[in-house]
């Protein structure tokens, strides 16, 4: 793990972001998730989002609202209440996702890229929990981070025009969930019928960064059926407990 002393950086004249390390690691985006927790807890006049990624957060503030010299007190002090043993989210959501066909125009061409069977590799995909590490690229985009590295596959060499919404790919080793119908590259096995981005909903991103997720295979009547549940907001995702978190 590369992790590095915190610092703080101005990006622009409304935002400064803090680094916790150079590398993709539970350790690293457990204390940006730590200081977010802190800033929401203790907010400060002037913050206007706070948005994590892998290994850093950016604090996005109203110059004309906001005392920077205080910003940057409450951000150190902040930092400095960061217990040496952190904690990651403790909840599990579980992600119902129809594999194949239609839904996983991939699945074929991944299991035959790792010779394996294409029940395998959904097997594989549902084995492990992942974690959210940040949410980007499109309202509400998971990077899931923790998938069984097995079945690790590169993006597609051309990327598709249009991919449509609660489609599950594969890129590397991550895995994601695309939450609204858009462009993209990464190789999809499968798709979900949940709802994972509504602007009429609060909050409007079903997934937030710092919970676990973990994957469950459904037929194509039960995927239908959760759909229609879903469109009506009539869904309730599950989520379960996961330990206390500490790592």
């Amino acid at each position: 793990m590369n992790e590095i002393e915190p610092r703080i950086r101005p990006a622009g004249d409304s935002c400064l972001v803090v680094d916790f390390g150079n590398a993709i690691a539970l350790e690293i985006n457990a204390k940006v998730q730590a200081l977010r927790s802190r800033l929401e807890a203790r907010p400060v006049p002037g913050i206007m989002e706070l948005m994590p990624t892998y290994r850093s957060l950016a604090v996005y503030f109203d110059p004309v609202e906001t005392d920077l010299d205080r910003l940057r007190e409450e951000i150190s002090a902040g930092i400095g209440s960061i217990d040496e043993q952190v904690k990651i989210g403790s909840k599990e959501a579980i992600i119902p996702v129809c594999y194949g066909g239609e839904y996983g125009p991939d699945l074929e061409s991944v299991a035959r890229y790792h010779g394996i069977s294409e029940e395998e590799v959904i097997h594989r995909h549902c084995s492990n929990s992942c974690y959210c590490y940040m949410l980007g690229f499109t309202p509400g985009f998971s990077y899931l981070g923790g998938m069984d590295e097995s079945i690790a596959t590169p993006r597609l060499e051309t990327p598709r025009e249009l991919i449509p919404a609660g489609s599950v790919g594969i890129a590397g080793k991550q895995t994601g969930i695309y939450p609204i119908d858009s462009p993209g590259g990464w190789q999809l096995i499968g798709r979900t019928p949940l709802v994972m981005y509504d602007p009429a909903r609060e909050p409007a991103t079903l997934l937030e960064a710092g919970l676990w997720i973990r994957f469950r295979p459904v037929g194509e009547d039960e995927y239908l059926d959760i759909r229609e549940k879903a469109i009506k907001n009539a869904y309730e995702l599950e989520i379960v407990e996961k330990g206390d978190g500490t790592l």
